[in-house]
């Protein structure tokens, strides 16, 4: 069985693609690997990785791409393992209290990596959002109900298509932006692309 490498957009990780001469549309096979690419957010990763999964054996999942972060302390550019990753929207509102899925009584809405040490990469805490954050009542509201580290839109998705297909499951995220009120002049897009590529082609090499 081979590993398959998941990301929203074939612009985040084209370096990649270029580099192992990959071509095709949603589905890159290669002997050693396959990269699927799913669309951007958390419905269409959950759809087109979970029907891939259906059909298709893999020792493990790598979900790669950039994300936002709520923590300065991390480096625009700078790679990280998500750990933990949450549906942070997925509950009900009761007036200006918000109510969690799991309190609804309506199952889990957590979900965690396999565990492994990817050396040199700090592990966080996500979440997976339908609405990236750039209002700063949702920021404090969201870093209170959950002190997230980073947010992306499909890291749930895919740890949850994982857990229910029995698949190991890694992520990797480069952070392209600190989260706060939408400011592109401050975002590291290049850079976030740049060292997202160079570390997966060379763990891709060395499988």
């Amino acid at each position: 069985m081979k590993l398959l490498v998941v990301a929203a957009t074939k612009s985040e990780i084209q370096p990649t693609l270029n580099h192992f001469s990959c071509t095709g549309d949603r589905l890159l096979e290669t002997e050693k690997f396959d990269i699927l690419i799913t669309g951007v957010g958390m419905v269409a990763t959950a759809f087109v990785l979970g029907r891939h999964l259906d059909a298709n054996k893999y020792n493990t999942v790598v979900n790669v791409g950039i994300a936002g972060s709520f923590d300065r302390s991390i480096a625009l550019g700078e790679l990280v393992n998500v750990v933990t990753d949450t549906f942070a929207e997925l509950g009900a509102e009761d007036h200006d209290q918000f109510i969690s899925l799991p309190q609804l009584g309506f199952g889990e809405h957590t979900f965690h990596t396999t565990p492994t040490d990817i050396p040199n990469l700090k592990q966080v805490k996500a979440i997976t959002v339908n609405k990236v954050h750039g209002n700063a009542a949702s920021i404090a509201n969201t870093v209170k109900l959950y002190q997230p580290e980073i947010e992306s839109m499909e890291g749930a998705a895919v740890f949850y298509a994982c857990q229910q297909t029995n698949v190991a499951v890694l992520q990797v995220r480069s952070i392209s932006n600190y989260v706060e009120p939408r400011n592109r002049e401050n975002w590291k897009i290049g850079l976030a692309v740049d060292n997202l590529n160079s570390w997966l082609i060379n763990y891709l090499t060395n499988l």
